[in-house]
């Protein structure tokens, strides 16, 4: 079976260096990082006394990992902005966690080699568990200064609505 339905030619999977991430229906800017999607399935033995002595298994709990984002220190605020949206300090007494809009659903747009949109992922109620404004600072390094955000999530779901692209075809001209 063709792993490329659309493009039956093409045999290199994706690369991992093209995506975007999208909440409040605006991209976030530079994103230089995005863990990977992950979840992981509780395994649940039983036996009946009557059974031989090896265990049935069946499915329990489904847990998803969070998703950490990445990227270099700029001016923009969006992360510090949602991070405080859980807690924010210096508010006031009752004013700490903003309840009514501290959950947002996020959209992980991956791209192929030529720019076009080739899967997207939902990823719901994400809400920030950890945020770094600042890296270790040091005068000898030669580095971007790196925050990130952690999220925590209610699992996620591959957006059917994004087909395979038609990937282009460039001619040379004649020389």
């Amino acid at each position: 079976m063709a792993q490329f339905t659309v493009n039956s030619y093409r045999f290199d999977p994706y690369k991992n260096f093209k995506f975007r991430v999208k909440w409040d229906g605006k991209y976030v800017a530079g994103i230089s990082k995005v863990s990977g999607l992950k979840r992981s399935t509780e395994v649940v033995k039983h036996r009946e006394g009557g059974d031989p002595s090896s265990s049935r298994k069946s499915p329990g709990r489904t847990e998803y990992d969070a998703i950490t984002l990445e990227r270099g220190v700029t001016h923009d605020t969006e992360f510090e902005k949602w991070a405080n949206k859980v807690w924010d300090y210096g508010s006031g007494l009752g004013k700490e966690v903003s309840l009514k809009d501290f959950r947002k659903d996020l959209l992980l747009e991956f791209y192929n080699e030529a720019g076009q949109l080739a899967i997207a992922y939902k990823i719901y109620r994400c809400w920030v568990s950890e945020y770094q404004a600042l890296p270790d600072l040091d005068a000898n390094a030669n580095a971007v200064a790196i925050q990130h955000i952690k999220l925590e999530n209610e699992g996620w779901e591959r957006d059917d609505a994004v087909p395979e692209p038609t990937e282009p075809s460039f001619t040379l001209p004649a020389q």
